[in-house]
């Protein structure tokens, strides 16, 4: 560290009537470069905050240097309430979109935003704070174990496939896709979500956000599928199908932001204090050759992918293409996105496709209260396999 942002930096609240354009200009500037001379950024469309505004409690923070009051760092933090498999529940504070300005690096202004975030969401309530980064991202790491004693809570792949037209794989006429109502969706949610190492409480809030487009479930025509609207004296209905079965929903984060791709400045080099999984996507992507430079464009997030039966593998293929088909229907996607924990059962039917790739994310954790019980406390229980990876923080 060369110099140090104790006393030459302010971090305060972000003000939407003056900050939001130099805001984007920060972010624009900590953009990633690659080797082969392109660069990929978050275009947030006007609005810094869209990825924490689906939380009732959220916060943006900017640090400003003191001497000229210039914008030199941002992060954003927001609560929620987590289940998990093993019958506890906490309040968790989620950290996201890190950045600090490529010419201010090394000057603890990132370590800086780091406490500040976590102050303000120890004040709300947050037992854990909470956030993810790419397994191979050394400098983010560094900050995250080594300076804010975060450990290693779940490891997951975030697959990535380019949205393909004409998809010339049609639905098997033996296998059925349903969309649920609303209301299905929830109950059967509700009711398989406890099987998960970690998990939000508020799915019914999830799936009526707009940016959801519905939630269906995959199956094979022959074996049938479960009526979820009877009930037989109040018992659980679900427990009633012996077929093999897919439920997911699709995310559209198009509405919300876009990618950007660029030509990179041939002297900026490749770094990111946060690296978030949108902004990974360039390095191991074989983008089609349509997503053209100074193109903007977005995907679709398969999220909430429960299966149970035999004949998997079959059925996350077809939810696959469907899933590509719709997004040829969705303005600006181009890509299909998911993200599942390294011992999810689903991970190994994941289609395997010459143009799908993958990357490998983090998840890290730390406590900011003590525990009278440390039999309770969630970072004893080890590496959390199997979680449901949220839309909204994606």
């Amino acid at each position: 560290m060369v110099d140090s942002a104790e006393n030459k930096v302010l971090v305060r609240e972000f003000n939407a009537d003056t900050d939001s354009e130099v805001v984007g200009k920060l972010e624009r500037n900590c953009d990633l470069g690659s080797k082969r001379g392109v660069s990929i950024f978050t275009n947030m469309m006007g609005d810094p905050c869209c990825r924490i505004r689906f939380y009732p409690l959220h916060v943006m923070l900017v640090a400003e240097l003191l001497e000229n009051r210039e914008l030199v760092g941002v992060v954003r933090g927001c609560m929620k309430h987590v289940g998990t498999g093993f019958g506890a529940s906490y309040e968790i504070g989620c950290i996201l979109g890190l950045r600090v300005s490529p010419t201010h690096r090394r000057m603890g202004i990132g370590l800086k935003l780091m406490n500040s975030v976590e102050e303000w969401l120890l004040r709300k309530g947050a037992q854990y704070t909470f956030l993810a980064t790419e397994k191979g991202n050394i400098a983010s790491t560094n900050l995250f174990t080594f300076k804010c004693n975060y450990v290693n809570l779940s490891s997951l792949v975030i697959f990535v496939q380019p949205i393909c037209s004409p998809i010339d794989d049609l639905l098997p006429q033996e296998i059925k896709i349903e969309k649920l109502h609303i209301d299905q969706a929830i109950f059967l949610y509700k009711n398989k979500l406890r099987g998960k190492d970690m998990y939000p409480t508020d799915i019914d809030v999830i799936l009526k956000e707009k940016l959801s487009l519905g939630t269906w479930v995959c199956y094979f025509e022959e074996q049938g599928w479960i009526n979820l609207n009877t009930e037989e004296n109040g018992k659980d209905i679900t427990s009633k199908t012996q077929s093999s079965w897919v439920i997911f929903s699709i995310w559209n984060t198009c509405e919300a932001y876009k990618l950007h791709i660029r030509k990179s400045h041939p002297l900026r080099s490749f770094h990111a204090t946060l690296s978030q999984a949108r902004e990974k996507i360039l390095s191991c992507l074989k983008l089609p050759v349509r997503v053209s430079m100074q193109s903007s464009f977005g995907f679709l997030f398969l999220y909430g992918i429960h299966g149970e039966g035999e004949k998997l593998g079959e059925l996350m293929k077809s939810v696959w293409n469907f899933a590509s088909r719709l997004g040829q229907n969705v303005k600006d996607s181009k890509l299909i996105l998911t993200e599942l924990g390294l011992c999810d059962p689903l991970i190994k039917h994941v289609p395997k496709d010459s143009n799908m790739s993958c990357i490998n994310d983090v998840w890290y954790a730390k406590s900011l209260i003590s525990h009278a019980d440390e039999k309770d406390e969630l970072l004893l229980k080890g590496q959390l396999g199997n979680v449901f990876v949220d839309p909204r923080e994606f």
